[in-house]
């Protein structure tokens, strides 16, 4: 059996004092999250960035600096999570648009209200995302390479 872990991206992003997370249905009942999700076939992290960003909180996302690179292993489902997580400015907002199923909603929390809300989290690289931007972790976009 050949292991491989689920690559996922994510968006970080900061505005106003506040950080903007989904709310989601999960197994586990309602829990926080970045804009998130899996890689696509024949799609860039960046371009993953940008559409999960879009599909899940109606916002237009430009990643401007990854944040960071994290391995997360769920034991519950016994699978492993390769995250690339972005930063970057919001471009739109498309008010009216329909977020993906099982988006409950997006919000703007201030970090105090996400580090309350820990036990909500849908996994532990919600609060270590944010807290790496708070540190000022911030890398070049020209890290990563994508050959079509």
């Amino acid at each position: 059996m050949v292991w491989k872990p689920n690559v996922t991206v994510a968006a970080v992003i900061a505005r106003a004092g506040k950080f903007l997370l989904v709310e989601e249905e999960t197994v586990q009942g309602a829990r926080f999250n970045q804009p998130a999700g899996h890689l696509e076939a024949d799609e860039t992290l960046l371009a993953a960035a940008v559409r999960e960003t879009l599909e899940e909180s109606a916002y237009h996302f430009t990643p401007s600096h990854l944040v960071g690179i994290y391995r997360w292993h769920a034991i519950e489902s016994d699978t492993t999570y390769l995250r690339f997580a972005f930063t970057g400015d919001i471009a739109g907002h498309e008010a009216d648009r329909a977020l993906d199923a099982g988006i409950l909603q997006a919000v703007w929390l201030t970090p105090d209200e996400i580090r309350a809300s820990k036990m909500r989290h849908r996994s532990p690289l919600v609060l270590r995302c944010m807290e790496d931007y708070l540190a000022g972790k911030r890398y070049p976009l020209d890290l990563l390479v994508h050959y079509a």
